[in-house]
């Protein structure tokens, strides 16, 4: 079901900002991360660590479901359709899985920021974790610039059943080959 052009354009809007917020969220987690990881002043690496946990629930997971709804919505109500086209359907399983790692990353960040909150963190306290989220975080910058690609770029391909579909539309409208058949046998 195609929307009309107004809401198409809102909802196009609204997955716009959620999926670019959720790319700078995340880079301002990085840069977080990397000063909870490396920072010499304790207060620092404190106020980091609790301030990455702060923006994952408050400001990244918000914005990943954000994106992920809107992009449902934008496929289901406009012609790319969400099955139809490679790029469509990969960007929907980078999403999807990017938000359910998210959702296990942020247990990482919530054992970091309750270590801060309870004691400074040295240079070897939960140096593995503190590594993992500056990983994670890297990691899903990566991921989240690859679906701003396929969003831009549009490569082509289309799935076994949007070709189906493709095919059903052109049968259907009057004038093709296979509606002047059954419009010929309508009349005999």
């Amino acid at each position: 079901m195609a929307m009309p052009a107004g809401v198409r354009k809102l909802a196009l809007t609204a997955h716009v900002v959620s999926s670019v917020g959720w790319l700078g969220s995340v880079a301002a987690f990085l840069v977080l991360a990397l000063v909870g990881l490396n920072g010499e002043d304790p207060q620092r690496v404190r106020g980091a660590c609790l301030a990455m946990e702060m923006t994952g629930w408050y400001v990244i997971v918000p914005l990943a479901f954000a994106a992920l709804l809107t992009g449902l919505i934008q496929s289901l109500g406009t012609t790319w359709g969400l099955f139809r086209h490679y790029w469509v359907l990969a960007k929907l399983i980078l999403t999807a899985l990017a938000t359910f790692l998210l959702l296990l990353h942020m247990r990482v960040a919530d054992q970091v920021a309750d270590a801060a909150a309870r004691t400074d963190l040295s240079g070897s306290d939960l140096s593995g974790m503190r590594v993992q989220l500056v990983v994670d975080a890297a990691a899903a910058v990566v991921v989240l610039l690859a679906t701003t690609a396929l969003s831009i770029y549009k490569p082509r391909g289309i799935t076994p059943y949007g070709w189906r579909v493709q095919q059903a539309h052109r049968t259907d409208r009057p004038g093709s080959r296979a509606g002047l058949d059954t419009e010929a046998q309508a009349h005999t």
